[in-house]
């Protein structure tokens, strides 16, 4: 089983849902870069469940313990260890779950592949995992601070409601002040209620990310097989629910002439009069904003009967138990802005080993 992500920049994770802890080692955090903590909680703060009303009911502290890698304040550019203590995990309400699989959970393919499996809350393929992306985001966050990039990632869609994808639209700085964490605080509040309804009715729902870069600089990425879009979208197809990405236009741009959509070039600027691209073009950042959006499917797990099969294959109804989200997207919104502060900061790092 692979746990360490990136190649310079690496974050390598331990831990499951239901075990005592979740953490990680971080790798190559460049020297001297000023470490607050308090950033790297609230972060946490933004992910840890039990935060609202239309987030799983489970509460946890999260509170992040960092052991190694920092002296007096600053990143010593040494492994930086640290682990979050689970406290609430009620595993007995994932008992009836031992020998049955949950539907588009997981819980079947995990065990095929593994021979064994965690059933309480899913072990090492829980949601809860992402804790150590967040804490790795974070540390990859406070080094992008120095360099001017800025990643704001806001919810743009659940179930049927949307907001416009244009994201200049809106002040992006207004994302936390609701709990979808949505721009448009009118629609935050609808998809606030569709959340509350589908939750109520013991159901889930899906929705879209949507995820904006400013500030890259020209030439991270490959044009080969590491092109940043690439990277990018493995980044974000590695999320627990993740069933889509797309950047720039994105499929819009399937329908639509080449007259239509290049990006002109302004005269004596390194800029381009639009940005269908997404700011990433053959592979390689140049210098727009990057901009895509991520879709998430609805939680697997309900909390209302389903038909199902036992470990042997036998049909049987499982009706779920203990405490789930009936929509992630809340709580994906930092998740989003962690791995790709980790991407780009990985390329940031690897662009300095290509010439002289």
């Amino acid at each position: 089983m692979r746990n360490t992500f990136g190649n310079l920049f690496r974050l390598t994770t331990f831990g499951e849902s239901h075990g005592p802890a979740v953490g990680g080692v971080i790798d190559g955090m460049p020297a001297g870069i000023d470490i607050d903590i308090d950033f790297i909680q609230s972060e946490l703060n933004r992910r840890r469940p039990g935060q609202s009303h239309i987030t799983t009911d489970r509460k946890e502290p999260d509170q992040i313990e960092l052991l190694s890698g920092i002296f007096e304040g600053k990143s010593t550019g040494t492994p930086i260890g640290f682990l979050v203590r689970n406290t609430n995990q009620h595993s007995q309400d994932y008992e009836n779950m031992r020998c049955l699989f949950r539907p588009s959970h997981a819980d079947f393919t995990y065990y095929n592949k593994y021979g064994i499996r965690d059933h309480r809350g899913g072990g090492r393929s829980s949601a809860r995992i992402t804790i150590s992306r967040v804490v790795g985001g974070a540390f990859a966050k406070l080094a992008l601070r120095q360099l001017g990039i800025d990643i704001k990632a806001y919810t743009e869609q659940v179930g049927t409601i949307a907001i416009e994808r244009d994201y200049h639209k809106y002040d992006l700085s207004t994302i936390d002040d609701n709990i979808v964490r949505c721009p448009d605080q009118a629609k935050a509040k609808e998809m606030e209620n569709l959340i509350a309804q589908v939750k109520s009715e013991g159901d889930t729902i899906g929705g879209v990310i949507a995820c904006v870069i400013k500030g890259c600089p020209i030439g991270l990425g490959e044009p080969e097989f590491d092109k940043l879009h690439a990277q990018l979208g493995a980044a974000m197809l590695g999320i627990n629910a993740v069933k889509g990405f797309e950047y720039g236009d994105g499929f819009a741009m399937a329908s639509r002439r080449g007259s239509e959509v290049n990006d002109i070039f302004i005269p004596e600027k390194e800029l381009t009069k639009t940005n269908h691209s997404g700011g990433i073009q053959g592979g390689i950042s140049n210098g727009n904003d990057i901009y895509f959006r991520v879709a998430f499917k609805p939680v697997a797990t309900l909390l209302r009967e389903q038909p199902t099969i036992d470990l042997e294959g036998n049909p049987t109804t499982l009706k779920a138990r203990g405490r789930h989200d009936p929509c992630v997207l809340p709580r994906a919104v930092p998740i989003v802005e962690a791995m790709a502060a980790m991407v780009i900061l990985d390329n940031y790092l690897l662009n300095k080993t290509v010439k002289l």
